[in-house]
């Protein structure tokens, strides 16, 4: 893996073939400057966010690798609920490099993953509430029926209420999950979820990685809801490149 830019940097690319190394490429700001979310998402040359419905065909080895890293250095990973069910999520892993980094941290062995969820429509028997190594939360709105809230807890999951209505407030979940002490925070889609968090100006960072793959057909954009005001500007942070794939990382200028 290669460094394009900063070209500036004196190290270059040196550390960037190992997991701890692409961490320090990734780290997050410091915890006392509050809670921090960025997003992780992969597109097409043509835009699309998906290829035969699903993330895993526009990937690459070494996209999977930075995919591994981002979540070893979160808290918590939001995602919503229709992405958990075409991607078939699982829960978050233990990696053995990041064990010791975590521990000195105060962060469990491996990130919650915290699903978005309107109506808890979800398979409760599955392993994402049955085998995580940290327990999974799923985030609603007060409206949810209160059966679909006690299955969640039944399953072994911590239900937090981050909106008035039927659904999320992408501004109060971030402020409900720092409040539990979930300050880095990974946002993984999908598309209308994340268009609704970088709408509310929710996002200050975006890691794209960007397939050198072109698709065509009608995938939705890795962001597929409202209009963000604006449109709202970011800057670029770091450009990697491996076997034609762009990992870019833009934060909110």
């Amino acid at each position: 893996m290669q460094r394009l830019y900063p070209t500036a940097e004196a190290d270059g690319s040196a550390g960037l073939g190992t997991p701890l190394g692409l961490a320090e490429a990734y780290a997050y700001p410091e915890r006392a400057a509050g809670p921090y979310l960025r997003a992780n998402m992969v597109s097409s040359l043509d835009g699309a966010a998906r290829y035969d419905g699903r993330s895993a065909p526009l990937s690459s080895e070494a996209d999977m690798r930075i995919f591994g890293v981002l979540r070893a250095l979160a808290d918590v990973v939001l995602v919503g609920a229709e992405t958990v069910r075409q991607e078939g999520y699982r829960p978050a892993k233990a990696r053995a490099a990041f064990a010791a980094r975590r521990a000195a941290d105060g962060q469990p062995p491996a990130p919650a993953i915290a699903v978005i969820s309107r109506r808890l429509d979800l398979d409760f028997t599955a392993p994402l509430f049955t085998e995580p190594a940290t327990p999974t939360l799923v985030l609603t709105g007060a409206a949810t029926p209160e059966d679909r809230i006690a299955a969640a807890r039944a399953a072994g999951a911590q239900v937090v209420i981050a909106g008035d209505g039927d659904g999320v407030d992408p501004v109060r979940t971030v402020r409900e999950l720092a409040a539990l002490g979930h300050a880095r925070l990974l946002h993984e889609g999908g598309p209308r979820i994340l268009a609704q968090f970088a709408a509310a100006g929710a996002l200050d960072e975006l890691c794209l990685t960007v397939a050198p793959l072109i698709g065509g057909g009608d995938a939705p954009r890795i962001m597929n809801g409202p209009s963000v005001p604006g449109p709202a500007r970011f800057v670029p942070r770091s450009v990697l490149e491996e076997d034609g794939f762009l990992f870019t990382r833009y934060v909110r200028a």
